[in-house]
This record gives structure tokens, sequence and C-alpha cells, in this order.
């Protein structure tokens, strides 16, 4: 990797007994401290977009507490942000796996679907070109949390993709230009700092019915599209597969050649490890499928959508309870370090 102080630095740490420990050390070797200030006012934005727990489906609470821990001495103000899906009350995601430890650091959440918001036009944008936006963005410096998995319409979810749940509820009506659109939330919430909980994965059809898969790493960087890059490298993807990483880099917003990205850390190759792709599942497909028809206008923008979303809804619990995938859940959950942080999903 090319060195050089204008480079972007993606820090890449293994977990080895600590989980907290490998969160610190990342963030201290992608210099937090150059792209969120001292006394910044910090939204911290986790991926909580599923309320039935799956190990890799959303951040874990133990690399959440140990971001917040890390940011705590820097801030003025710290707020947890999610918004809801239409398939999800992330009010429900929150309270039963991360409101514990926010009440105990003092933290408050802000689900940016039920607080005020504001309208924004967006000069160039091949996608959003006037959208809502919470008002809890402003003013402060954006965190994002993701964690590492597949995703049947973008190949990968990371830095990037994270920010997808900035927009409102109706954000799904974007799908079919998802790519340039997620160049467009970057450009309007462009994250300060970002830090990928990479201890369980996700692979195959995420962003939701996949299946975990131990990885043992924390990535970390001020750099979001480089940040994927890497993240994406480390699954598998060639150069310049992940289309939207791509755009971002090609637009300007971040670095996204592999050859001009520094990493700390160890060499790249031996942790690499190919992730299923992700195919589209059941719901996915019968939503594509209505969105190139006739029927979008019926099905999407009348009363109607909402028993799709019940019917989608019902399906993914029935999945939970009989998809072959239940086993592998049950050994993440096992795990000696990562499964005792999901006692919450136990009493699923």
């Amino acid at each position: 990797m090319r060195q050089g102080s204008e480079a972007s630095i993606v820090a890449v740490v293994q977990v080895e007994s600590d989980t907290g420990a490998a969160v610190r050390a990342a963030m201290e070797a992608a210099a937090i401290e150059r792209f969120v200030a001292a006394g910044a006012r910090i939204a911290v934005k986790p991926n909580l977009g599923w309320d039935l727990f799956i190990p890799g489906s959303i951040t874990s609470p133990a690399v959440l507490a140990a971001v917040l821990d890390q940011l705590a001495g820097r801030a003025a103000e710290l707020v947890v942000i999610e918004a809801d899906q239409v398939l999800e009350n992330v009010h429900s995601v929150y309270q039963r796996c991360f409101a514990a430890l926010c009440r105990e650091r003092g933290i408050s959440f802000v689900n940016m679907s039920r607080a005020a918001r504001r309208t924004v036009e967006l000069e160039g944008a091949g996608a959003l070109h006037r959208v809502t936006l919470s008002e809890a963005l402003e003013g402060r410096s954006l965190v994002t949390v993701p964690v590492m998995k597949t995703h049947d319409k973008t190949g990968l979810s990371g830095a990037i993709k994270n920010q997808w749940g900035c927009l409102p509820e109706t954000r799904h009506n974007y799908h079919l230009v998802i790519d340039p659109a997620l160049v467009d939330i970057l450009r309007l919430t462009r994250p300060a700092f970002g830090v990928v909980d990479a201890t369980v994965a996700l692979e195959g059809n995420g962003p939701k019915t996949g299946r975990p898969k131990i990885m043992n790493l924390i990535l970390a960087s001020g750099d979001p599209v480089a940040l994927d890059a890497v993240q994406a490298y480390l699954m598998g993807f060639e150069a310049g597969e992940v289309e939207h990483v791509r755009l971002c880099g090609e637009a300007g917003l971040g670095e996204h050649r592999l050859d001009k990205i520094v990493v700390r850390g160890p060499a790249l190759e031996p942790l690499r490890r190919p992730f299923r792709r992700a195919g589209h599942n059941f719901v996915s497909q019968v939503e594509l499928t209505l969105r190139r028809s006739l029927l979008r206008p019926l099905v999407f923008h009348t009363p109607l959508f909402d028993l799709m979303a019940l019917g989608a809804k019902l399906w993914y619990h029935a999945w939970s309870w009989f998809g072959p995938r239940r086993r592998l859940w049950r050994e993440a959950l096992r795990h000696p370090l990562y499964g005792p942080q999901w006692s919450c999903a136990r009493k699923s």
C-alpha cells in the first residue's frame, strides 16, 4: 500500500480475547482525532435494521458499546440514531438489545423516523434530487457503525450503505436506482468516521436471510469509501466489482482503489475469506418483479402496500423459525466471546 500523509487510512485489527480492546485499537490506528474534533456533538449510527437478532445481521451490542466508550471522552454530546423500516419498528429493536447499554452511559436514542425533518435539494443528484433528512443529523459529526455483510441489491452493506437508514421509510422506492442513490446519500450524510463490526459477519442472502460468518475483525477509517473498498476485498470481491463503492470513488467522495489506501494492521491477503454472494430471497424477488411491472403504482402507492408489507413480515418470521440457517445462528450464539452479548436474542 502506498504511504503518504494524504492517503486514506484503514485500520484492520484482529479480535483476540477482548472486543472492546480491538475497537479501541482500530479507532486509534485510524486516527480518530483527525476526523472527530474534541468537544464535538456526535451522532452514532449503528445498523439496527432487524428485530430477529441474528448475529451478523445487525451491529453487535459489544461493538456499539466499545465505540460509545471510545467517543465518550471526545464528545460534548453523544447520541445513538437509527430509523424505522417499512417492516421494522426500530424502537423495539433498540429497547430489547441496546437500551440498557445506552442507559448505563447516559446516552440518548433518536429514532429519525419520529424526529423533525427538513427538505434538502441536491444539485447534480443521480437519484435523490429532493429528500427529507432528520434534523438529528444537523450540527453533529456522524460516526457510522455498520456490520460486515452481503446485500442482495448492492453486493455488500457497509460504511456507505449504512446511511441508507437516514432516508425516510419510503426509501424502498429507490431500490431500482440504489447505486446512484447511495452516491447521493454519501454526499448528503458523509460520516466523519466509520467502524465496521466484522466480528460476526453475514454471508449469503443478506442483508437479512444470510448465515453468520465469524471474521474476528474490526475495521476503522475516516474515509467510508476506502473502508468499504477494504471490506469488499476481505469479503472476496474484486476491485471495482461493488458498483456503489466504485461510483463513490469516481465521484471524489473517497478512495476506492485498494493500491492507494494505507492499511494499518496485518496483511490483508491471509485475512481474505470469500463470502457467499447474496441472491434475492422470496420477498426481494417479489418486490423487484412488481417494481418493474405495470402494477407498480397500484402496489407501492396505495393501501395495498401495507398488506404486502405484512405478508413480507410474516414470511421473514416463518423463515426464521423453519429456514435451514437456524442451526448456524445457534452456533454463533454459543460462541464463547460473541455469544453472550446476544442474550436478548434468546428471549425472542
